[in-house]
């Protein structure tokens, strides 16, 4: 199954990004009258017929159209602090669109190493993975913001920090959860104490991922499958 990434689905015609267009006609060989599926990301999934093989403007006629296409009732947020190696997070990015994510932010942490991200470069990662694990809505990339400034912005009932000071947790697997859960993953030096204090000022609750020490992409990833596991058990 050949499938290709639409944002803009307005009308039964549809003309393919130009770099989706080429990937069809230059690579894939595809050609007039072959069907393709479409995904829009935001839960649509097509079936079309190529119309014109112009390998920039890729024309295709819609012919059948599911909305909603593997619905989730529920909202995923992992909010992490990048590596400074920048291929270990776009391996989270790909990984945790493959298991199942809403949304992903980045934090700015008193121990951060890497103050900025490539919004562009890590869509691309998160729209190939999309494709290729057959989603039809795509995660939110959102750009990095200051530690402090993100607390600000969640629902703290909702909203949980994962370090490693020697506090009292709740491992992650035992949270008994809203139709909506955020999780905060630290830098490799962990969150700061004044950090991790202003967190539960805001009411956000610390939780454990297991005994393992981590890397910030793996616990990143271990918060996003075991969140997965626990809605998915909540709804069967």
């Amino acid at each position: 199954m050949h499938l290709f990434y639409t944002p803009l689905l307005t009308d039964t015609t549809v003309v393919l990004p130009e770099e989706e267009s080429k990937h069809a006609i230059k690579v894939l060989r595809l050609t007039k009258g072959d069907f393709v599926s479409l995904v829009d990301g935001k839960g649509g999934f097509y079936k079309a017929v190529i119309e014109q093989d112009n390998p920039k403007k890729c024309s295709l006629r819609l012919v059948e159209a599911q909305k909603a296409f593997n619905y989730r009732p529920f909202n995923i947020h992992i909010a992490v602090t990048p590596t400074k190696n920048i291929d270990r997070i776009e391996w989270f990015l790909e990984k945790a669109t493959e298991i199942g994510v809403n949304q992903i932010s980045f934090l700015l942490c008193e121990r951060s190493e890497r103050k900025q991200v490539n919004l562009e470069r890590l869509e691309k990662v998160v729209v190939s993975a999309m494709k290729q694990s057959v989603k039809a809505y795509k995660p939110a990339v959102n750009d990095i913001i200051p530690f402090k400034d993100f607390i600000r912005t969640v629902q703290p009932d909702q909203t949980y920090i994962a370090h490693l000071e020697a506090h009292e947790r709740t491992s992650l697997h035992q949270l008994n959860l809203h139709d909506s859960a955020c999780v905060l993953i630290g830098p490799e030096g962990d969150f700061t104490p004044g950090e991790i204090e202003l967190a539960y000022e805001k009411g956000i609750k610390p939780v454990t991922l297991g005994q393992s020490r981590l890397r910030t992409e793996t616990a990143a990833l271990v918060a996003c499958h075991t969140l997965n596991l626990l809605y998915e058990m909540k709804i069967a």
